[in-house]
């Protein structure tokens, strides 16, 4: 069975989480995740790529030493806010004695996609789409999975699109440039979230996700096991750490920790715990401060009203705010505060239940990959286990080869790669390399050593058999990914083969270059 390794970053505005899976068949196993304060994050985008790069390689280091893995390519989520959705159709003429595919049907979706005119392409990009509904001569207002095998000389679709800022994407390639890897996928996140918290059930019957994440709170309404409505806020945990900052006059960093350890909303309900005073040692620089738990929940509880309402007249918005038969499920890091569930329902009437990561995977000895706050790594697992040909820890085929470097990158300097594609609800670039040197020279894309030829120069099984077996001794890292150095750091490997086959490849190689100049 093919084993094959999954690597999903979460660029939160107050936490970036790494979080990798291996994959064997149906079976996920989340071996890593971690998550550290971010830098360069605000309201869930990239503003500095440089200072949000450095904790990324952070993560990365630790969880390629952790499991003794060499990891080349993430996926990784777009931002939630300022993203807008449209509408838009495309009416496709055919034979009607052809059933239609679904080939046909994702057709027709990625051209209106493609198609869709942007009000400024310089500034706007096309984050996702969702079809909304089909129709043929006879038959309106059908899902995808139902007009996939009918025949008619005509079909019609509705989608929802979801465009932001270009230069959010721009920023997140030169992150991972920053950080050294490559992106193989971006993921608009809302809808993979929801597939990883939601059931079914949930989904056709009809309920809000609301997501509560620290810099931005998004709401996606799902109908017909469809996502109807998108939108999201720019206000959330952080906001709440900066009302208690300015209320208590402390450091944000205190702030946010008085939250997560005493933080609670609606103050009526805290019995006991209201009459509590927190006692704020600011180490005899200035006399202790006192906060009333009290007045700590007032606090949070009004910001989370204000984000609660806003949440609600974006549901009434959707025009599927009757048919919520499943409620509300609030998933993110701040669905883990005291209380909130309660006020939701409180304030809207829906039932509410908190959205944890449904088990589809195991997960032995990693802490926090089950709570809300992993939702959005999760999801991104989940929905990268369906590309069957998608491995992390693979040297990248997406991306190009820097000239002077070496090095993989998947951008170009002012761009974010020559070719893309739009998916049903993501986005990802697809660069080819300049050259493609695997199977060529005897070694494979991993730098392992293959049963191939070079003018006459053939490396038997057996010698192949025993180079793999030394190679996986070898943890020195591939700085250089050139013919030369691939051959060089093997080397060692191949003591019995490499004089006349090195000699000859060093030849090539000097040849090429002189008929390049």
């Amino acid at each position: 069975m093919d084993e094959r390794h999954l690597v999903a970053v979460d660029l939160g505005t107050s936490k970036i989480a790494l979080t990798v899976a291996k994959v064997e068949g149906d079976n996920t196993q989340i071996l890593f995740y971690r998550g550290i304060p971010s830098d360069g994050i605000r309201y869930s985008y990239v503003s500095n790529p440089m200072r949000a790069s450095l904790p990324v390689k952070k993560l990365l280091e630790a969880a390629s030493s952790e499991l003794g893995i060499e990891i080349t390519q993430v996926v990784v989520g777009m931002p939630k806010y300022e993203v807008k959705q449209e509408t838009a159709s495309l009416k496709v003429p055919r034979s009607e004695t052809e059933c239609i595919s679904r080939e046909e049907v994702e057709n027709m979706r990625n051209c209106a996609a493609d198609s869709y005119p942007l009000n400024d392409p310089e500034y706007e990009a096309l984050f996702g789409s969702v079809a909304q509904s089909y129709s043929t001569n006879d038959e309106f207002q059908l899902v995808e999975e139902d007009i996939i095998g009918m025949a008619s000389s005509q079909v019609e679709g509705n989608f929802k699109l979801f465009i932001g800022r270009k230069s959010a994407l721009t920023n997140i390639e030169r992150t991972f440039k920053n950080a050294g890897v490559c992106i193989a996928r971006k993921y608009f996140t809302p809808d993979s979230t929801a597939r990883a918290v939601l059931h079914s059930s949930e989904m056709e019957n009809g309920v809000a996700l609301i997501d509560l994440g620290a810099g931005a709170t998004s709401v996606s309404v799902y109908y017909g096991g469809i996502m109807r409505h998108y939108a999201s806020i720019p206000f959330g945990g952080r906001a709440i750490t900066h009302d208690i900052q300015s209320e208590a006059s402390i450091s944000e960093r205190l702030a946010e920790n008085i939250k997560l350890a005493f933080g609670a909303c609606m103050p009526d309900k805290l019995l006991s715990m209201s009459e509590k005073t927190i006692q704020i040692d600011s180490g005899g620089a200035a006399p202790a401060k006192h906060l009333n738990v009290k007045y700590l929940s007032e606090i949070i509880t009004a910001r989370e009203e204000e984000i609660v309402e806003a949440m609600l007249y974006e549901i009434e918005c959707s025009g599927f705010a009757d048919n919520l038969k499943s409620g509300i499920v609030i998933t993110g890091g701040g669905a883990a505060m005291a209380n909130i569930a309660n006020l939701i329902k409180e304030m809207s009437g829906y039932n509410v239940r908190t959205g944890y990561p449904i088990r589809f995977f195991a997960s032995d000895g990693c802490e926090g990959c089950n709570d809300t706050g992993a939702a959005t790594s999760i999801g991104m697992i989940l929905t990268a286990k369906n590309e069957k040909g998608l491995n992390c820890t693979a040297p990248a085929e997406t991306g190009t080869m820097d000239d002077e470097t070496g090095k993989d990158a998947t951008i170009q300097e002012l761009g974010i790669g020559e070719t893309s594609k739009t998916d049903a609800i993501g986005s990802d670039t697809d660069v080819s390399p300049k050259k493609d040197i695997s199977g060529t020279l005897g070694v494979n894309a991993e730098g392992k050593g293959t049963s191939g030829t070079l003018e006459g120069f053939e490396i038997s099984e057996e010698e192949r058999r025993k180079a793999e077996k030394e190679q996986k001794h070898r943890k020195k890292e591939k700085k250089d990914r050139s013919i030369g150095t691939w051959f060089k750091q093997m080397g060692n490997s191949f003591t019995e083969v490499t004089g006349n086959l090195y000699k000859a490849v060093s030849d090539e190689i000097t040849r090429q270059n002189e008929e390049e100049v």
